[in-house]
């Protein structure tokens, strides 16, 4: 049986690129040549600071795009050549919140790349319920590794309500920022960007965003008023307690609060003085793959080129070293890094439309 490489977790700080056989697709699954794959937080916190997800010895990667390479019994959903992206998150159809469509709260939820096998490898097998065919898109599968996160941006959008004519204020442009900025200006609204780093504000001017705040130069109230913004929505995605603190010094009269970002410890919340002035409070987590895959791709094909979010895609013996470890210090110097199994040696991305055969 013919082999593959794969970034393999089996403790926390210890992951090897492996040796492994190729995986074979069962009844209802299909089996995907893996062109690129993502690394977020949540892979560089398995690694680096704890095993909270993932389930060792793991290969890690769950934001990936590849083509369909084998089909399991009963699969007729997309055909062998397919261009595709992956939802990675498994729910199993039957609990509540499932019958509920919403299956990212499914209460038996597991995830490709936590769970089970994941993307940072030659191949992948995934259910066929989850795998999106993306090949009338058009787009590079370099571009299509952006999906995932895109539907993730998509989902705290669609949750939060915000719709055109409206105003929102995005708190950090890291890599779910930036594509929520995205997500946000397509549906009309006025976006204004708060974060520390000049650079990242105008990335997301490049990407929808109304204007851009650069934290400490000025006051967000002080901002608002300037720029005449009434926000209906604040996305927090910064996950920090200066962050959320800004938000609510601001947060007007019936007003909607996303916490994206995960924040450390027990913040102190002025919850009677949200309840008198009905400030409403969204949590959202991950996508349902139903709902915001389709949109997520969408949103990827509004734009030529993405290389200003991921413009370089490294090999697995780079990936500790030009990507978790910068992840987890802070460093990064792409939004998004993705991975391509098959390179031994770094590349610039390809993206846009696909050469036509």
């Amino acid at each position: 049986m013919s082999t593959m490489r794969a970034a393999v977790l089996h403790d926390v700080g210890d992951l090897r690129i492996d040796e492994k056989s190729v995986p074979e697709p069962g009844p209802g699954e299909v089996r995907i040549r893996i062109a690129v794959c993502g690394v977020c937080g949540s892979d560089a916190t398995e690694y680096g600071r704890g095993l909270v997800l993932a389930v060792p010895p793991v290969t890690l990667g769950h934001e990936f795009a590849g083509t369909v390479d084998a089909l399991g019994e009963g699969v007729d959903s997309v055909a062998i050549g397919a261009s595709v992206v992956c939802g990675a998150g498994i729910s199993c159809g039957d609990c509540k919140p499932c019958r509920n469509g919403r299956t990212n709260l499914c209460r038996n939820y597991t995830t490709i790349g936590f769970h089970h096998d994941g993307g940072l490898a030659g191949y992948v097998i995934a259910p066929a319920s989850i795998v999106f065919d993306a090949s009338t898109s058009g787009l590079s599968l370099d571009t299509l590794g952006l999906a995932q996160p895109m539907a993730i941006a998509v989902h705290a959008v669609r949750r939060s309500g915000l719709r055109a004519g409206q105003d929102a204020v995005i708190v950090g442009i890291g890599g779910i920022g930036a594509f929520i900025t995205v997500a946000a200006a397509a549906t009309g609204a006025r976006v204004l960007v708060v974060d520390l780093n000049q650079d990242r504000i105008d990335l997301a001017l490049a990407l929808g965003a109304t204007a851009g705040l650069l934290s400490g130069s000025a006051g967000l109230a002080q901002t608002l008023a300037d720029l005449d913004f009434d926000p209906d929505v604040f996305f927090e995605v910064s996950g920090s307690a200066p962050g959320l603190a800004s938000v609510i010094e601001v947060v007007p009269r019936g007003a909607t609060i996303v916490p994206v970002g995960v924040q450390r410890g027990e913040p102190s919340l002025p919850l009677g003085t949200w309840t008198l002035n009905e400030v409403s409070v969204i949590g959202t987590v991950a996508h349902v793959y139903r709902d915001d895959f389709p949109e997520a791709v969408r949103l990827l094909g509004t734009r030529e080129d993405w290389s200003d979010i991921a413009g370089v895609v490294i090999g697995l013996d780079a990936l500790v070293d030009d990507a978790l470890q910068p992840l987890l210090e802070g460093r990064s110097t792409q939004i998004k890094t993705l991975i391509d199994p098959w390179a031994r040696t770094s590349r610039n991305a390809a993206h846009g439309l696909r050469p036509a055969p």
